[in-house]
């Protein structure tokens, strides 16, 4: 068994997106179910790509596909709490980036939750792997901790 990460903090982020909590994300033992975390990794790293014109979701030729995602748990969430997600770039390759995301309580400075989310960059016609884009390159490079 691998060692637990160290629980993160804001300073570890470079952009955040507030998230409310609905109420069918509990379950029944009373806090946020854990594939809802995944979720909200989703929804903050292509948010950003979108607020940034990065990602047009029906005309984009070349679209990032998940290819591994993880989440460790610090602390329950539960509905009606709104949380934050922090997103910075762990690591950039020539065709893939891994993205670490933190889940806040709101105005919270460690995560309740943090993990990985790769996407690998391909052609969507025939999802072969391509070279990120330079331009998209240079904006992951901006949020690289």
């Amino acid at each position: 068994m691998s060692e637990r990460q160290p629980r993160l903090t804001r300073a570890d982020f470079r952009a955040f997106r507030a998230i409310p909590t609905r109420w069918h994300d509990n379950d029944a033992f009373g806090h946020v179910n854990n594939v809802v975390y995944y979720g909200w990794f989703d929804t903050a790293v292509n948010a950003w790509l979108i607020e940034n014109g990065f990602l047009d979701l029906s005309g984009s030729d070349i679209v990032g596909l998940v290819a591994e995602t993880g989440c460790t748990y610090f602390e329950s969430v539960a509905f009606p709490e709104t949380v934050e997600a922090g997103i910075a770039v762990e690591r950039l390759g020539n065709s893939s980036v891994t993205y670490r995301i933190g889940i806040f309580r709101q105005g919270g400075d460690q995560a309740a939750a943090q993990g990985r989310f790769t996407h690998v960059y391909v052609e969507r016609a025939s999802q072969k792997p391509v070279p990120i884009p330079p331009p998209l390159r240079a904006a992951l490079a901006a949020i690289q901790r």
